[in-house]
């Protein structure tokens, strides 16, 4: 089979929702599903956090972060950091360990390398999203970075699929783009319920047009996606890297109210970007 033919192959078992995860991809997807029922209260969800370590101490972590610990009191009990994130936010870390157990799964020297610098494109976006939303476009700051986890789960399926088909990720990024990434990046999406708002707003970042200065959740997270510093390894190459750069360039100074700079508020916002960084990635 060839490259575009497992591309397409793959991305028409997707539109099916006929989708392959890997067993602990499957546990972290009920925990997902029981996070999302709008009857989940606080004292649930802390039990279902408790129950992994690993979402537990991601779980603190985040909420001890800077754009979720204003008083710099931090917490050592995963009770008060779900009370402090909040069920919607809780939501955002169980995705982003979905997101990371996909790439966990890869043995392949290179495919890990691609799935390590997804990651890291991916957590430079949701971070940066979520100062956007907060700062800048005044959108919710729980979609916005719900938002950036998912942005590229699509591609995180394609790398754990990849070693099935020798050759798939040669070539083109562009073919990527073309043959498979909107239609597996759907199937996965709606495989996982994401939320109707940031389904939209993923597929106008498929699409690449936002507007200038940013408003919606939509133009958060291309702006977010403009900015990162670290490029995903599967849509973009040299060419599509220096046109986003330039892009990204043309907006940054855009006048936000009626004295702010976008620049002026990211650089106030860098080390809320960091911080919330230091925990997605690690």
């Amino acid at each position: 089979m060839n490259r575009l033919d497992a591309l397409n192959s793959i991305a028409a078992s997707a539109s099916r929702g006929e989708l392959t995860f890997p067993a602990n991809v499957d546990a972290s997807l009920k925990l997902q599903q029981a996070l999302a029922d709008p009857d989940c209260h606080i004292e649930a969800a802390v039990r279902l956090v408790q129950a992994d370590p690993l979402l537990a101490a991601r779980t603190v972590a985040i909420a001890n972060s800077a754009a979720y610990n204003r008083s710099g009191n931090d917490i050592t009990n995963v009770r008060t950091a779900v009370q402090r994130l909040g069920v919607r936010t809780l939501q955002s870390v169980v995705a982003s360990l979905i997101v990371r157990q996909l790439g966990s799964t890869i043995t392949d020297p290179q495919l890990k390398a691609k799935a390590d610098q997804l990651w890291e494109h991916t957590a430079h976006v949701a971070a940066l999203s979520q100062v956007i939303a907060r700062r800048v476009t005044r959108v919710d700051p729980d979609t916005a970075l719900f938002a950036g986890i998912m942005h590229e789960v699509g591609g995180f399926y394609l790398l754990s699929r990849a070693g099935e088909y020798p050759g798939i990720l040669d070539g083109d990024a562009q073919e990527w783009v073309e043959h498979g990434e909107q239609a597996v990046g759907r199937g996965v999406l709606t495989k996982l319920k994401v939320p109707e708002a940031v389904m939209q707003a993923i597929e106008a970042l498929w699409e690449g047009l936002r507007a200038i200065p940013p408003e919606s959740p939509a133009d958060t997270l291309l702006l977010a996606n403009d900015l990162a510093p670290v490029a995903s390894p599967l849509n973009e190459n040299p060419a599509a890297i220096a046109v986003r750069a330039k892009r990204a360039a043309s907006s940054i100074d855009c006048l936000i109210g009626e004295h702010d700079t976008l620049s002026s508020i990211m650089a106030e916002s860098a080390e809320e970007v960091q911080s919330l960084l230091r925990v997605l990635v690690h």
